[in-house]
């Protein structure tokens, strides 16, 4: 029940980042949840090989490339998906930092 209630909650916070940012845009709650669980299936899955092969830039820039691998995923599903669209790599850094500010403090309210 818990993981229904965190999708439910990072669907809202992609509906949150699209309306703050203009280079975002998510076509309706439906397409909200299909992103969420796309972006959700895309770090379990396949940022962990990312951060593997790309660790020795990542040591170089002290961490610092891990957004940029964060935005190129959050880019990756806005490419992929039809009703999540993303503009470019900035609105792509952007969006996934208040994604995950968001969804961090939306989760919080499950905890407490």
């Amino acid at each position: 029940m818990e993981l229904i209630l965190v999708w439910i909650l990072n669907a809202v916070a992609l509906l949150v980042v699209a309306y703050l940012l203009p280079g975002i845009t998510v076509a309706s709650f439906g397409s909200a949840l299909i992103a969420a669980l796309v972006l959700g299936l895309l770090n379990t899955l396949v940022k962990p090989l990312l951060i593997l092969l790309t660790l020795p830039i990542t040591i170089v820039t002290l961490g610092l490339f891990l957004l940029v691998l964060n935005a190129l995923v959050f880019w990756f599903a806005g490419s992929v998906l039809k009703g999540f669209q993303v503009s470019g790599f900035w609105w792509a850094l952007l969006g996934a930092l208040i994604y995950s500010v968001v969804s961090g403090l939306l989760s919080r309210l499950l905890v407490q």
